[in-house]
């Protein structure tokens, strides 16, 4: 499932990346599996818990999120959209996407893991909240805001 800039941009609105974020159910002692398997394609930094991929043909960079084990976390994945991305040369892509309300929901958790600095979280929230007016679902936004301790947070981009 595609998370961070990328899907943002799918439920908010688009801006540049450096990079794509993907949400991964990949079980830690699957992970020397899976590095062999790039081997060769591709430049493997896999340590830690979410790790790093490059594309040595394309530069092109993956950040892998393994999904945590935690009720919300779960849920955010059972949770996730398929999403059709028409290519400029009208190839369509289905892609799994967090929903917006996931989306925000990580944002708000990496705004406040980095500081409560980032005006590029920030932004992202905000690009989420404008293009889904009257369609976010509050009650689940609150629940789990209340959850990752991010309810002083959620209040405050509500209230933006």
């Amino acid at each position: 499932m595609v998370g961070g800039s990328v899907a943002s941009s799918i439920t908010g609105l688009w801006r540049a990346t450096q990079d794509i974020d993907i949400v991964a159910r990949v079980p830690p002692h699957q992970i020397p599996i899976l590095e062999k398997a790039l081997n060769g394609n591709f430049y493997t930094d896999m340590r830690g818990r979410a790790f790093n991929l490059i594309h040595y043909a394309s530069s092109q960079k993956f950040d892998i999120f393994p999904v945590l084990v935690n009720a919300y976390y779960e849920v955010e994945f059972s949770r996730r959209l398929v999403t059709e991305l028409r290519l400029p040369d009208g190839r369509v892509l289905k892609i799994p996407a967090a929903t917006p309300e996931d989306i925000i929901l990580a944002k708000l958790v990496r705004y406040r893991d980095g500081g409560c600095v980032s005006e590029r979280q920030l932004n992202d929230i905000r690009g989420v909240l404008s293009a889904q007016p009257g369609r976010l679902d509050l009650e689940y936004l609150h629940t789990w805001a209340s959850h990752l301790g991010c309810t002083p947070l959620l209040d405050m981009v509500l209230n933006l």
